[in-house]
C-alpha cells in the first residue's frame, strides 16, 4: 500500500513539473523591436492575456508587398504608443504551428484580437498607409454620428470621396454606410441633408454620390435591398480607372479587389497598334465595370515575368486577352486574332453568360487521332509522341483563330500525305490555345517544330520557307543528322549499360563472399 502511495506522490510530481514547463514555455518574453511586439507560438497567448487590443500582421519576410505593409505597420505602431491598442508581428515562415491553428495563413493578414478572445478576430483591410491603419481602429470603435463630417464643410479635393445624401440620419441606410466606411479605411466619407447641395448635383435624398479629385464619377441610388458588401463593391471599383495597368503599386488593389472575375489584356506598351487596341479594351472596360475588373498586363515589363509564367504567357503570343475567376483560378482565353470593342465584348458576355469554354491544361485526347494522317495531339500527348526514341515527329503548333495557321493547315495535310507510307514520320498539329505547351517555340504561332528521333530530348524549329519541297528536305536533312548523333547515342548507352552490369557483378561477389 505504501509502495502504490508512494508511486502516486512521483507521478503527481512528474505532472506538476510538465506542466510548469509547458507554462514556462507559453509565457516566453517578448521582442520588442521599436514599437511593435515580435510574437511566437510560445509568447502568443500572453500577449492576448496583456492586450485589450492586439492587432497582428501575419507577414511574409520575401514577399514584395508584405515589406511594404510592414512598415506601414511599424508607422502606425509609432504612432499608437501609449493607447490601448498594441501592434505586434507573426514571421509565418517560422512560426508555422501558431499560422496554422489560428488559419491566418495568407499572403497579407492582419487580424485585431479583442479582451483575449483569439478565436473571433475582427480582420483588418490591406493598408495603404499608417494613416488606413489608424483610421480604421478609430472607425470600427466609433459610430455613425461621429464617423464622417457634413459634406457642406469638406473640400471635395479628397483624391476619392464618397458622399451619402440621405434624409434621416438614423435610418438603417447610414449604417449601412457607416459599415461600408470601416471597411474602406482609405477612402474618405462624407454624409449632408442640405438641400442646397443636393439639388446643385441633381439628384433626390438616398443618393451616393462617388467623386474623384473633385470630379463626379458615378451615382448610386439606395435601396432597401442593397447591402454593405454591395456597396463596398461599387466604391473599390469606381474609385479606380477602367483599365488598371499591373505593377508592383497596383498588385495589392488588384489582388484584393472584390471583384473576382478579372480580364487581362497582355501586350506590349511599345507596339504600334497599343492605342488602338488598348482604346478597345478601354471601351469595352466600362460596359463591364462591376462584373469584370480589367488589368493591363505590359509584356515587355521584365517586373511581369512572374504573372505572365502563371498565366502561361509568352511575350510573343501578345497581345491576347484572358480572363480568370480568382476564387478557382480557371482561365478562359478570347477565341479571336482581332481585338476589337466589339470582340472583347463579346467574349467578356460569352463568359458572363457561362457559354465561354475554359482553356484547359490539355484537352481530351480525340477518338481515333492515330489514325489520321496529320496526329491531333493535346497536352496530355504531346511529349509522349514527340520525344519518341524511334520516330521523327514534326509538329504544327496552330491557334485555331488564327489565318496564319489556318493558310499552313492544307500544306501541313500535303506534307502528312508525302510521308505516309514512313512509319518512322509523324505529321502532328496542337492547338497551342487550348493546351498547355511547356516548350519554348520561340516564335508567333503558327510555328513548325521537328522533333527528331533520338533518346536525347532535342527540338529543332524550322524557320525556311513554307511549301512541300522545303518541308521534305528539312525532314530528310535532320533524320541523316539523327542518325550520326543516334550512333553516338548508342555508344554511350552501350559504354552505360556494360559499366552498370559489372557493377552488378561487383554487389553480387561481394554479397557471396560475405556469406
Amino acid at each position: 500500500m505504501r509502495s502504490l502511495l508512494l508511486l502516486f506522490l512521483m507521478l503527481t510530481l512528474c505532472l506538476c513539473v510538465t506542466e510548469t514547463q509547458s507554462d514556462q514555455h507559453e509565457d516566453q518574453p517578448f521582442t520588442e523591436e521599436g514599437a511593435l511586439l515580435h510574437l511566437k507560438k510560445g509568447n502568443f497567448e500572453r500577449a492576448l492575456r496583456k492586450y485589450t487590443q492586439l492587432l497582428v500582421y501575419f507577414y511574409t519576410p520575401f514577399y514584395t508587398e508584405g515589406h511594404r505593409v510592414l512598415d506601414v505597420f511599424q508607422g502606425a505602431a509609432a504612432e499608437l504608443q501609449g493607447s490601448e491598442v498594441k501592434l505586434a508581428v507573426v514571421d509565418v515562415t517560422k512560426e508555422k504551428d501558431l499560422v496554422a491553428e489560428l488559419n491566418a495563413e495568407s499572403h497579407l493578414s492582419l487580424r485585431l484580437y479583442l479582451h483575449g478572445d483569439k478565436h473571433n478576430p475582427k480582420l483588418c483591410p490591406v493598408p495603404q498607409t499608417s494613416t488606413s491603419i489608424l483610421t480604421w481602429l478609430k472607425r470600427r470603435a466609433g459610430s455613425a454620428s461621429d464617423l464622417i463630417k457634413d459634406f457642406s464643410q469638406l473640400e471635395t479635393s479628397e483624391e476619392v470621396l464618397v458622399v451619402g445624401f440621405f434624409m434621416e440620419l438614423d435610418h438603417e441606410y447610414v449604417h449601412m454606410f457607416y459599415g461600408a466606411a470601416v471597411e474602406l479605411p482609405d477612402v474618405s466619407f462624407a454624409l449632408t441633408q442640405d438641400n442646397k447641395v443636393i439639388s446643385k448635383y441633381g439628384v433626390a435624398h438616398n443618393v451616393i454620390l462617388l467623386f474623384k479629385q473633385s470630379k463626379l464619377i458615378q451615382s448610386l441610388k439606395v435601396t432597401p435591398d442593397l447591402s454593405k458588401e454591395e456597396l463596398i463593391v461599387f466604391i473599390t471599383v469606381y474609385q479606380m480607372d477602367p483599365v488598371i495597368e499591373y505593377n508592383g503599386q497596383t498588385a495589392s488593389q488588384i489582388l484584393n479587389s472584390p471583384v473576382s472575375n478579372h480580364a487581362l489584356l497582355f501586350m506590349d506598351k511599345s507596339s504600334a497598334d497599343f492605342e488602338e487596341i488598348s482604346s478597345a479594351f478601354s471601351s469595352a472596360a466600362e460596359a463591364f465595370r462591376l462584373q469584370l475588373l480589367f488589368v493591363l498586363v505590359d509584356v515587355g515589363e521584365p517586373r511581369n515575368g512572374r504573372v505572365m509564367e502563371y498565366f502561361r504567357v509568352r511575350d510573343f503570343e501578345a497581345p491576347v486577352v484572358r480572363i480568370v475567376n480568382m476564387t478557382d483560378h480557371v482561365n478562359f482565353q478570347m477565341p479571336s486574332e482581332s481585338l476589337t470593342v466589339n470582340t472583347i465584348k463579346a467574349f467578356c458576355q460569352s463568359y458572363l453568360d457561362g457559354t465561354a469554354k475554359p482553356k484547359m491544361m490539355s484537352q481530351p485526347i480525340p477518338d481515333g487521332w492515330e489514325e489520321k494522317p496529320v496526329k491531333e495531339l493535346v497536352g496530355m500527348t504531346l511529349e509522349k509522341v514527340a520525344f519518341h526514341p524511334n520516330k521523327t515527329v514534326f509538329v504544327l503548333f496552330y491557334l485555331p483563330y488564327s489565318r496564319a495557321s489556318s493558310a499552313v493547315f492544307p500544306l501541313w495535310d500535303e506534307l502528312a500525305e508525302a510521308f505516309k507510307e514512313r512509319e518512322d514520320v509523324v505529321i502532328a498539329r496542337i492547338d497551342a490555345s487550348a493546351n498547355d505547351i511547356n516548350l519554348s517555340t520561340q516564335g508567333a504561332y503558327p510555328s513548325l517544330c521537328l522533333f527528331p528521333a533520338l533518346y536525347a530530348e532535342r527540338m529543332i524549329i524550322y524557320t525556311g520557307k513554307r511549301n512541300l519541297t522545303e518541308l521534305v528536305r528539312f525532314v530528310d536533312e535532320e533524320m541523316e543528322n539523327a542518325k550520326k548523333h543516334r550512333v553516338k547515342e548508342d555508344e554511350d548507352r552501350q559504354k552505360y549499360m556494360e559499366a552498370f552490369k559489372a557493377e552488378e557483378e561487383k554487389k553480387a561477389n561481394q554479397t557471396k563472399e560475405e556469406l
